[in-house]
C-alpha cells in the first residue's frame, strides 16, 4: 500500500533585511571604504578551515522535500551574473532537532546581494528557474561532511513543498 504525498505551496517573498532577520542577514553593496558595522555579514567560521568556492547548479526547479542545517558555522550564498533565486528557511532552534513545519518561509533573492545564514538555520536551496546558475558559497571546508543535518519531510509527513 503506497502513501500519497501532499504538495504544500510556499509563497516566496522578496528578501529584505527585516523579513530575513530570524534566519540570517542580507548583504547589499556598500561604498568602498565604509567601516565595519551591523550591515556587514557577521561570520562564524572559527570551527574549521573556511572554504570559499563557486558551485554550479543545474535545473533546480522550485520543489523540495529535504531541508538542511549546519550548526558549526554560518554560510553565505549568492548568485553570479545577477540571476535571482529562491530559498526556503526555518529558524535555528538549537534545542530542537527538526524544523518547525509551521515556521518555514520562502524568499526570492535578487542577483545583486547575498545572504548569510545564521548557524543552525534550516535551508532548502538554492532553487531557481534558470537552466544553470553559479553560486559563490562560503562555509567550512568540511561542512558537507561533518556538519550536514537533513530532515526529510517526505518520510516524516509525506510532504513536499513548492515555492511559488
Amino acid at each position: 500500500m503506497s502513501t500519497s504525498k501532499t504538495v504544500q505551496q510556499l509563497q516566496a517573498q522578496w528578501v529584505t533585511s527585516e523579513n530575513f532577520r530570524p534566519y540570517g542577514q542580507v548583504i547589499f553593496a556598500s561604498l568602498d571604504g565604509k567601516t565595519y558595522d551591523g550591515e556587514d555579514a557577521h561570520l562564524s567560521l572559527q570551527n574549521g578551515i573556511p572554504r570559499f568556492y563557486i558551485m554550479r547548479l543545474q535545473k533546480r526547479g522550485r520543489k523540495f522535500h529535504k531541508i538542511t542545517r549546519h550548526v558549526e558555522c554560518t554560510q553565505c550564498l549568492g548568485s553570479l551574473e545577477g540571476k535571482d533565486w529562491l530559498i526556503a528557511v526555518c529558524p535555528p532552534y538549537k534545542d530542537v532537532n527538526e524544523p518547525a513545519l509551521e515556521e518555514i518561509a520562502a524568499f526570492r533573492i535578487p542577483g545583486n546581494c547575498f545572504i548569510k545564514l545564521h548557524q543552525g538555520t534550516w535551508h532548502a536551496g538554492p532553487h531557481f528557474d534558470h537552466e544553470t546558475v553559479d553560486f559563490y558559497n562560503l562555509e567550512l571546508a568540511d561542512t558537507n561532511v561533518v556538519d550536514h543535518f537533513t530532515h526529510d519531510f517526505l518520510k516524516s509527513h509525506q510532504l513536499e513543498f513548492e515555492m511559488v
